[in-house]
């Protein structure tokens, strides 16, 4: 009897197994398929991308290294072509000890930074905002905000910034009478006067921005542009949720619009940091890196040292950029995490703890049935 029991069990459980097996290699087989359409794919977009590629790698990517490696080197141009010497991390240590260009071009490219940043995200967004609640008129406007943008890719910026920046070739006498009147001519204004009682060093640098301020709305173009598709893609129930509330439009701005448009803000003052180095009138660090690139003596390694130490504090002003526009994570959520946390570590701990009855239980019936 026991024979014939398992022989039909063996019958009944023979064509489920043919079933599972079936089923199984149906499953390999939409797999292998999905793998070669996939593949065809893949292999199409790796032909579309190799001309990039091979530019990127030609163009770009090596001499990247390549400057890395002539950082380190003392370039001679001879009339067999070019002579490199190893010199190890002498330029670098030359660059910062008995330097007088290096030094004095880094902090007036900080001082220049910092603020021209700042006033182009603020202004940007303000007119953003301003253009986003205008109805008749809006795109006569944005045309104009963004035309620019347009003359700025010409020979037209660059005679503005050549004529902006021909004080810097004047005599010491010259600049300095141009300090001085820079200095008074914002004298007359109330608030300029307060500023300058507090800090002196604070009302100059204000003049300097006022008297750049048409050059610095030459670079708002795309970043209004930018902050207006942010603006656009708030859904407006959360404005009318928020008016419901009883919020008032200072509030709707601080606490709806700026943080949700945190993301676009990061992107804009990354973009603006990148294109204001791009202007040698107004970043002493370009036009010096160009100066020594220019030089048949020695002075391709120092432009590779140059460049190489200007793309880090590009990197670390970057980083702070990151960090400022970073979503902080608001006390609650955080104790929230840290229980899920703890929670989590609980249920693994019992889950070890059932597996090891289920263990200790099935051991005792194995000696049992023995």
């Amino acid at each position: 009897m026991a024979e014939e029991m398992k022989k039909t069990a063996e019958v009944k459980t023979t064509p489920q197994k043919e079933k599972v097996s079936k089923v199984k290699e149906a499953k390999k087989t939409k797999n292998k398929k999905m793998r070669t359409y996939q593949q065809r794919q893949d292999r199409a977009g790796y032909m579309f991308m190799i001309p990039w590629i091979v530019g990127f790698t030609a163009f770009t990517l090596f001499p990247l290294f390549f400057t890395v490696y002539l950082s380190f080197t003392n370039v001679k141009t001879t009339a067999l072509g070019y002579d490199f010497e190893f010199t190890g991390v002498k330029n670098y240590i030359n660059a910062f000890v008995g330097n007088n260009e290096f030094l004095p071009a880094v902090l007036s490219y900080l001082q220049m930074i910092i603020p021209y940043t700042f006033i182009v995200v603020v202004l940007s967004f303000i007119i953003a905002y301003l253009l986003s609640k205008i109805k008749t008129g809006k795109g006569i406007l944005r045309t104009l905000y963004f035309l620019p943008v347009v003359i700025m890719s010409g020979p037209v910026m660059e005679q503005i910034m050549t004529v902006q920046s021909a004080g810097e070739t004047a005599s010491a006498a010259e600049q300095l009478a141009a300090a001085n009147e820079q200095a008074t001519a914002y004298s007359n204004i109330f608030i300029m006067q307060i500023i300058e009682s507090y800090s002196s060093g604070l009302a100059h640098a204000l003049a300097g921005i006022f008297d750049q301020l048409s050059i610095i709305l030459w670079f708002t173009g795309i970043p209004i542009v930018l902050f207006i598709n942010g603006l656009q893609k708030i859904n407006g129930s959360i404005y009318e949720a928020a008016k419901i509330d009883s919020a008032n439009a200072w509030q709707i701005m601080w606490k709806i619009t700026i943080p949700m448009l945190k993301q676009t803000g990061l992107i804009i003052t990354v973009f603006t940091v990148i294109q204001l180095g791009m202007f040698g009138s107004i970043n002493p660090l370009y036009s010096l890196i160009e100066e020594k690139t220019g030089e048949t003596g020695t002075g391709l390694g120092f432009a590779a040292t140059y460049a190489w130490i200007y793309s880090i504090i590009v990197l670390i002003i970057v980083g702070f950029v990151f960090l400022l526009f970073k979503d902080r994570k608001a006390k609650d959520i955080k104790a929230r995490q840290k229980q899920e946390k703890k929670l989590k570590k609980l249920e693994k701990q019992q889950k070890k703890r059932l597996a090891a009855q289920m263990r200790h239980q099935k051991k005792e019936a194995k000696l049992y049935g023995k």
